[in-house]
């Protein structure tokens, strides 16, 4: 046998010996549960790409009621149709008071005008919070005196759900100053279950005030994964991974070493989570699973948080 087919045989051995080190049916089923993680609760779905700037104008029509999202109703429903988690829009009022909300401002989806960090607690309150939402153009107003009074706040939602995953997203470091602060009123301690996502100001503020809970951080997660699509081949994951949330394309697992069970196994024992939504969308923001298809790309056995955005659907088409 010539030097050169011994050369190609010893290549061969170390390709096949990677492919069974890196092999995913080889690894064992991950431990724990998927957490499907509702967006904003079970409301009335709104295209992502709905024209002008008021999006609550353009509800898809037929579908799930009357129900308003970041509300307790559409909470509520999430819970009953399957979730295990929710995660919150949060803005803040001028008392300092976290409100559960999705815009900026409120004349979009509400009666009330004006920025809400303009408004105080007393007058969020009285709002109508399903008074702007359309399902023809702005032609007709369906959901209005449905939700009157009904901006819920952190602590309601914490006084509620006191078992599920929740994930407030914070818009600003005012925000993070009162969901902490919110936490404290309710008398609960932040912990593994309690997460949290926005830009970077809002992160660096929320650490600041507290090391407990998870952070959703597009830049942890990047430092973590870089170095394991160079090593991740012989198995090694970077010290970057200790505790990080790990924010995971649902198109892109085909290309991390291991994917998807061997991957998660050598994840999870950096101490790692995982959070798959249905597509990013700007920034530190993501969109949720729209549709039942799209759990075809989501591994059978997956254990860490599902972003779903239509948790009627997509969670009813949901069997594990």
């Amino acid at each position: 046998m010539t030097k050169s087919r011994y050369v190609l045989l010893g290549l061969a051995a170390v390709v096949v010996a990677l492919s069974l080190f890196n092999a995913s049916w080889l690894a064992g089923r991950p431990e724990g549960r998927l957490t499907l993680i509702a967006h904003r609760g079970t409301g009335q779905p709104i295209p992502h790409d709905a024209p002008g700037d008021c999006n609550a104008r353009h509800v898809r029509a037929g579908e799930h009621g009357n129900l308003i999202e970041n509300s307790a109703g559409a909470m509520t429903k999430a819970v009953r149709d399957g979730a295990n988690g929710l995660m919150l829009d949060v803005r803040t009022s001028s008392d300092g008071r976290a409100m559960i909300f999705r815009d900026a401002r409120l004349e979009c989806r509400t009666n009330g005008t004006g920025a809400v960090a303009e408004r105080d607690f007393a007058y969020l309150r009285t709002l109508d919070i399903g008074f702007g939402y359309s399902k023809d153009g702005g032609r007709t107003f369906p959901q209005r005196g449905l939700g009157i009074g009904a901006m819920p706040t952190v602590e309601d939602v914490l006084a509620f759900y006191r078992t599920i995953t929740l994930v407030f997203d914070l818009p600003d470091a005012r925000a993070a100053e009162a969901t902490v602060a919110a936490f404290q009123r309710a008398g609960v301690e932040i912990g593994p279950r309690h997460g949290f996502a926005g830009p970077p100001e809002a992160r660096a503020r929320l650490r600041q005030l507290t090391r407990n809970g998870f952070v959703l951080d597009n830049g942890a997660s990047r430092a973590c994964m870089t170095p394991y699509y160079q090593l991740g081949w012989l198995g090694i994951t970077s010290s970057a991974c200790n505790g990080t949330t790990l924010i995971l394309s649902r198109h892109g697992g085909w290309t991390l070493w291991g994917w998807p069970y061997r991957f998660l196994s050598r994840m999870s024992g950096a101490g790692a989570r995982f959070f798959i939504a249905g597509d990013h969308a700007q920034g530190d923001s993501w969109i949720g699973l729209t549709e039942p298809e799209q759990l075809g790309e989501v591994p059978h056995d997956y254990t860490g948080m599902l972003l779903v955005e239509d948790m009627e659907n997509v969670g009813r088409a949901l069997v594990r």
